[in-house]
């Protein structure tokens, strides 16, 4: 078994380490790529998988070392392209393979970063991705493709997708007051649109902060099912709001300091030294409270990650609920590394 985890250990760090990935240009991210078209086409016939193509200047521009640096570094991003597509990066600004590449597919030379998904055939699948350079932007590319090659969404990419999507159209806050903040994040964290939850105090009450989709989910109807389990006795704003006074008390809002033991129910288990994303600890911590299963909302890796810290004390792990999910990827490899 310590043989088995060992390896498995190995792999994670050949995959997910940032310094050991540092072999291939910044602007590629941490994605291994195919550099040969012909390569690409023969693995996608084999594998029946689509060809996602990277057309990326290298060396490159701030905007091409960002792309590389946050979306396709992110561990969502990195994992999804390489499980479900045959990655191809073509340089847009080299001669011999690259340019003939280039100019078979009519793209320009030292350009932004452009994605295109195409077939083994080389037909697009989904319509070319230019001028969005957000982590949102390519996601929707690969979930779409998904679909139209009848392969299901993971729920770990339909989470992700879900707050992003919520990011990129503006997301809105409400800091309830209540009895309890360890029943309010697994309540709310329950909720259709809910992104976020956080525990913590204001005004020397417990509170949970919600980051909601307004799209999803209005104001008044967050405090109504918030009020249905006693969770929303009041809430803190900085300006009155009468779209709600009828439904709850306003009161001013003021400090607030998150708890140290964010998501009670993830916090006491082994999930809380996994990198997750934000709508992902939501759903978890709230599945975890009711004693439910919560492996299927977890990707592959993340379950590689997991079987890995088995081994692990608990003091030499850190703890990532609430941090930030790409920094809280990049010390975990370095902890798996050590």
């Amino acid at each position: 078994m310590r043989i088995g985890l060992f390896l498995i250990g190995i792999i994670v760090v050949l995959l997910f380490d940032p310094v050991l990935g540092q072999s291939q240009p910044e602007e590629l991210g941490l994605i291994k790529w195919n550099r040969d078209l012909d390569l690409a086409q023969s693995l996608s016939l084999k594998t029946k998988k689509p060809i996602l193509i990277l057309f990326q200047e290298i060396p490159g521009c701030g905007t091409c070392k960002s792309y590389g640096n946050k979306v396709l570094s992110h561990p969502f991003i990195l994992e999804s392209i390489e499980t479900y597509f045959v990655p191809l990066a073509i340089y847009n600004n080299k001669q011999g393979k690259d340019k003939i590449m280039l100019d078979l597919f009519g793209e320009l030379a030292w350009n932004n970063p452009v994605v295109r998904i195409v077939d083994a055939k080389l037909n697009p699948i989904v319509d070319r991705l230019n001028g969005n350079y957000t982590t949102y932007g390519l996601l929707s590319k690969i979930t779409t493709t998904l679909i139209k090659t009848n392969q299901k969404i993971p729920k770990y990419l339909e989470l992700f997708e879900e707050e992003l999507q919520a990011k990129s159209t503006g997301t809105e806050k409400m800091t309830f007051g209540m009895y309890c903040f360890w029943s309010g994040e697994k309540n709310y964290g329950k909720i259709n649109g809910v992104v976020s939850t956080t525990a913590g105090f204001m005004s020397g009450r417990e509170v949970v902060e919600v980051e909601y989709n307004p799209k999803l989910i209005s104001g008044a109807d967050l405090i109504k099912q918030g009020q249905k389990v006693n969770c929303a006795d009041e809430v803190y704003m900085d300006k009155k709001n009468k779209s709600i006074q009828e439904y709850i008390t306003i009161k001013e809002y003021g400090t607030f300091k998150a708890d140290k033991e964010l998501k009670y129910y993830l916090f006491n288990t082994k999930y809380k030294h996994i990198p997750m994303s934000a709508l992902q600890a939501a759903k978890i911590n709230s599945l975890l409270a009711e004693g439910k299963s919560i492996e299927f909302l977890l990707s592959p890796y993340q379950l590689i990650w997991l079987e890995k810290i088995k081994d692990f004390p608990n003091n030499k792990l850190s703890n990532y609920i609430g941090q930030d999910f790409e920094l809280a990827f990049q010390d975990f490899n370095k902890q798996l590394s050590k």
